[in-house]
């Protein structure tokens, strides 16, 4: 029989995994290497799916040079399903009151009526909203399931994602040191050029 490709949600699920398991940072190059031999993603599909991660704040990028780069943490990764479930609860809650209003309208406008356009046009907009919270509460669903894994996840790599912030955060002070030895840089021109905070820190 013939395999089943895998679907747009999926491909993103196990592109996510491929920055959770190693806590690297890319380039669209190295990922289309990487997505096809270890996540069964085509390398053709890659660069949308990367897209559509960065699209909706699961996975950062940065241009450093002529090149992006791209990366994420588990933590980032919860914060953004957790704000997306709580719009999709607040669209449906919004929904799931009008519908009960629009009802409560149906039901007056049958006492001592025949059927009106005003009526029609209720039942209409009623059938919509049905549809609309269907599909609110499908992709409710989907990120609900995600959650735990996405929870769990954080939970045992927040250290390794501290670690990683730090460890970056330290080699920019070596960089800096480097810098200013061998050039005799100021460390503020440092900063500016290559666009540094001031109250660039390690991560209690």
């Amino acid at each position: 029989s013939k395999k089943k490709g895998l679907s747009f949600e999926e491909k993103r699920v196990r592109m996510m995994e491929i920055f959770f398991e190693t806590k690297d940072v890319f380039q669209l190059k190295d990922i289309e290497k990487i997505a096809p031999k270890e996540k069964g993603i085509t390398s053709m599909s890659v660069k949308e799916i990367l897209q559509s991660l960065v699209d909706d704040g699961m996975v950062d990028t940065d241009r450093i040079g002529t090149s992006n780069y791209f990366w994420a943490f588990p933590s980032k990764a919860l914060h953004a399903r957790k704000r997306k479930l709580e719009e999709l609860q607040s669209q449906f809650g919004e929904s799931s009151q009008k519908k009960e209003a629009l009802q409560k309208s149906i039901e007056k406008s049958k006492i001592g009526r025949e059927d009106t356009a005003e009526r029609a046009a209720l039942i209409e907009e009623l059938a919509a909203l049905r549809q609309k919270k269907e599909q609110l509460k499908s992709e409710i669903d989907k990120y609900r399931e995600c959650d735990p894994d996405v929870v769990e996840e954080m939970r045992q790599t927040n250290k390794v994602a501290k670690e990683a912030a730090n460890r970056w955060t330290d080699n920019i002070f070596s960089i800096k040191s480097w810098a200013k030895r061998k050039f005799g840089f100021e460390e503020s021109r440092i900063d500016k050029s290559f666009g540094i905070p001031e109250d660039l820190d390690y991560i209690d």
